[in-house]
């Protein structure tokens, strides 16, 4: 019978028969019992009690037995802190057991017991570990450096595990490097600053060395850690390009992406002349080619991560064209990316296949593909000069199709053509204006209109049209608004003596009887033109305009840079820098390509990469409690206003990251409701509606009370303040850090994703007062392990005052007594989930720095 029958119980009362159990004579009836102290583990029953005789059960030759209580140590360690103390000896005995599995167990096991208590007894043991002689028991040891440093940095330090580490880099065993390597990685990345791969040549030797034996995992961590290393010259380069690219064949995508970051890095470094650059170019595109023969989700990642290397080197797959033709059965998301990078290679040499392959697409059935495929056909046209009358020739019969969707696509994107190629494929207007009443997505409609007013002298009945869409003017988007006035005024200006009563009548509409300021200012702006100067007007409003530029999507040369150097991770499928989605307090390494010998670009693009971003959530950098002096607001001094602190605003989201929307932020509490104070900016050229928001799961249940109250369209150039109560009845689900906050907000444009963090202050609610008995009572229930202290330092306040400004975040002082000249003040805090928290303020007089001291009986809420 299989270990499934464990889970099958439904017994109540068993914890006293369990116990009964594990306390047996009989090894085989032992060994059961734990297995079903696991299973009820497994399946969330509270088991802590069973510590003490699960712990007793350690003492035994049987390996599994012994795996088995370590898991279940591992489990209730945190807990049960005080017992788990009882197991060091049995670990310190099995780290010199003769079994290296034993001693490998033993030695895993201590790193994952997350317990402070327990630590120091464990360097001994770790340090025989780290010089064992069997290298399954130091590989094991090299992980649980990392998982000590996570819980006591300072104590690794000072017992010089670090240098025991960067000693194993040497090791002869390879699996032994490459976790040596992914325990200091791990390490250096909590702290950026550290230096602690300090990688030359004679190192990076033995790297390339290692790589060949160790397993696909191993490669990963050493061609991850080759990624950060900076070669002194291009024969160098050369030298650890050569040695790294037969990792390109390897069976493991991930092996072949890591490869694929240090080719693409250290290429930097090559002079574009050498003969080897031009190898190494042919030798990239096929392990590429292979992995879109993966699963339908590794083709995804495999996709969003060719789309930044054709970005960058388009000439690596050039030949390639035909790989990315979309399949039958291929999924949306693969679909749309292929799409993406066929028009990124599309050239003079194959335009005809893709313009074929892109028409039959137009007539799938998935009305998002189809679109995306007019799209391309018209973006194809703008890149590649040549076929754009080819291009154009495909739109029309597409438009023939007379179906909806497509048609109103084809129009958006011969308008495009028409702005970079003017005065060349006029001859279709006719076609475009046979459709004009089909057109209902406002897009579409815009489009037309704009066609309509850029050519109203060779479009004989122009005014007629113009004025159809003038009849339903209030109905329409802002969008068609704005390009009805243009196109009427630019009409006005080519036949003046026949549209004077149009003209008057749409600034009527503009000015007069619309609330959208965009519309009113640009309709002002033409009035003010005509009545003043109509030459000046008409040099205005018909000036030649520049051509649009052949490709408007392509990332930003400094952020391509950034997710080049982040390929294979995350960075490379979001097409976002780690900064942008990593949260918490380790600091993110802002990674640059070398800067090689032929490489362009100006001294100031070179001087901007590693730069930290403009504005920094102040929450990212200062460590847990550093804020306490805020959420206190001790230090504002006497002549501050009452009232709850309110932390200056910072950017919440930047607008390279939401296609120019910027928005930034602060909470406030006010009159016993929690408000998000928000500031939305439009840094982008097109008006942004429909605004609304959302939050994810958080600690505390924070949800919107209402809708986000964005009454008019945001123009371009615009700001509006918003403030959004919240309530504190949304879902509940534990944060890391316990006052994260991830927020969605959705506009026209797209759906824009960021965190931040509230202070804790505004959970504080009003009714926090506490009678003194109760307090007293309640300070002795609290566990010491819930008590935690800070110091506030250059504060000039009194007790008393600094009482009264307290009492505006509401926080109330219970009690007051004076020892040895020193203030102490009690007080009480309750949070909007009902925890109570208690605080002690120690001052004295002259001594501009206090102590706090802050307990609950809720395990963690006192940090923050």
């Amino acid at each position: 019978m299989t270990d499934s029958k464990y889970f099958t119980t439904t017994k109540k009362g068993e914890i006293f028969e369990l116990k009964a159990e594990l306390n047996s004579d009989k090894k085989e009836k032992k060994k059961e019992a734990v297995k079903k102290v696991i299973a009820s583990m497994t399946v969330g029953k509270d088991v802590s009690a069973l510590f003490p005789d699960v712990v007793n059960c350690m003492q035994t030759d049987n390996l599994e037995l012994k795996k088995l209580v370590y898991l279940y140590l591992m489990n209730y360690a945190k807990s049960q802190p005080d017992m788990a103390i009882m197991a060091v000896n049995t670990f310190v005995k099995d780290c010199e057991d003769p079994n290296p599995l034993i001693r490998a167990l033993a030695v895993r096991t201590m790193g994952c017991i997350r317990v402070d208590k327990i630590t120091e007894y464990l360097c001994e043991p770790l340090r025989k570990c780290l010089k064992d002689e069997d290298p399954y028991v130091r590989k094991t040891a090299a992980v649980c450096v990392a998982k000590l440093h996570d819980i006591n940095a300072q104590l690794v330090e000072d017992q010089g595990f670090l240098d025991t580490l960067k000693d194993l880099i040497s090791d002869s065993n390879p699996m032994v490097v490459a976790n040596a390597v992914a325990a200091l990685s791990e390490i250096a990345e909590s702290h950026p600053n550290s230096n602690l791969l300090d990688l030359n040549p004679q190192s990076i030797n033995k790297l390339l060395t290692a790589l060949n034996e160790c397993t696909e995992w191993g490669q990963i961590f050493i061609l991850d850690c080759l990624a950060n290393y900076t070669p002194r010259d291009d024969r160098e380069s050369q030298s650890i390009c050569e040695r790294v690219t037969p990792r390109l064949s390897h069976a493991n995508s991930a092996v072949v992406l890591s490869a694929v970051k240090v080719l693409m890095k250290f290429m930097e470094m090559l002079p574009k002349d050498l003969d080897y650059y031009g190898t190494l170019l042919k030798k990239l595109a096929p392990p590429l080619v292979t992995l879109l023969s993966a699963e339908p989700e590794l083709q995804y990642v495999a996709l969003r991560n060719i789309n930044l290397i054709v970005q960058k080197r388009p000439e690596i797959l050039k030949h390639e064209m035909k790989v990315f033709f979309v399949k039958y059965n291929d999924p949306i998301y693969v679909k749309l990316e292929k799409l993406d990078i066929m028009i990124r290679l599309a050239s003079q040499a194959n335009i005809a296949q893709v313009l074929a392959e892109l028409k039959e697409y137009a007539t799938e059935v998935d009305v998002d593909f189809v679109r995306k495929a007019v799209r391309a056909i018209g973006r194809c046209a703008i890149k590649v000069e040549q076929s754009a009358e080819r291009c154009v020739s495909t739109l029309l019969d597409l438009i023939q199709t007379k179906v909806n969707y497509v048609v109103q696509e084809a129009i958006v994107v011969i308008k495009d053509i028409f702005r970079k190629y003017p005065n060349k494929y006029e001859s279709v207007i006719a076609t475009l204006c046979e459709n004009l009443d089909s057109l209902d997505e406002p897009e579409a409609r815009a489009a037309m209109i704009w066609i309509v007013g850029e050519y109203a002298e060779r479009i004989d009945n122009a005014d007629e049209l113009l004025e159809s869409f003038l009849e339903g003017f209030h109905d329409e988007s802002t969008q068609v608004q704005l390009q009805l006035l243009t196109a009427i005024v630019k009409l006005f200006l080519k036949k003046p003596t026949e549209t004077q009563e149009l003209v008057q009548q749409v600034l009527s509409l503009a000015t007069q009887d619309s609330d959208n300021p965009d519309l009113r200012d640009r309709g002002y702006i033409y009035w003010r033109l005509l009545s003043t100067d109509p030459v000046a007007a008409k040099e205005v409003v018909l000036a030649e305009k520049p051509l649009i530029s052949e490709e408007t999507d392509l990332i930003e040369p400094t952020l391509l840079e950034e997710l080049i150097c982040h390929i294979g991770t995350l960075a490379s499928v979001y097409h976002k820098p780690p900064s942008a989605f990593v949260e918490g307090s380790r600091g993110v390494m802002h990674k640059r390509l070398p800067l090689g010998g032929d490489i362009g670009g100006s001294p100031a693009m070179g001087a901007g990469f590693g730069a930290a971003p403009a504005v920094m959530p102040a929450s990212l950098n200062a460590p847990v409690g550093g804020g306490l002096g805020d959420l206190f607001d001790l230090g504002g001094g006497v002549g501050m206003p009452m009232g709850a602190y309110i932390p200056p605003k910072t950017v919440w989201l930047p607008a390279m990251k939401a296609k120019g929307l910027e928005i930034s932020g602060t909470f406030a509490r006010r009159a016993g409701v929690i408000q998000m104070e928000l500031v939305l900016t439009n840094k982008a050229m097109s008006v942004m509606t429909d605004f609304a928001i959302q939050f994810n799961r958080n600690s505390f249940g924070l949800a919107p009370a209402g809708p986000l109250q964005v009454l008019t369209p945001l123009g371009p150039n615009q700001t509006i303040e918003v403030s959004l109560p919240l309530s504190t009845v949304g879902p509940v689900m534990k944060m890391d850090p316990l006052n994260n906050l991830q927020v969605a907000v959705k506009n026209n444009i797209d759906v824009f994703y960021f965190s931040c963090q509230y202070p804790i202050s505004m959970l504080f609610v009003e009714d926090g007062k506490m009678e003194r008995q109760v307090f007293l009572a309640t300070w002795k229930d609290i566990p010491n392990d819930n008590e935690s202290q800070f110091q506030i330092q250059d504060c000039h306040l009194n007790s008393d005052a600094a009482s009264n400004k307290l009492q505006g975040s509401n926080i109330f002082t219970i009690a007051k007594r004076t020892v040895e000249g020193q203030d102490m003040l009690y007080m009480a805090i309750k949070l909007s989930n009902g925890i109570w928290v208690l605080a002690e303020l120690k001052m004295q007089a002259g001594n501009p720095n206090y102590t706090v001291s802050l307990g609950t009986r809720r395990d963690g809420e006192q940090h923050y």
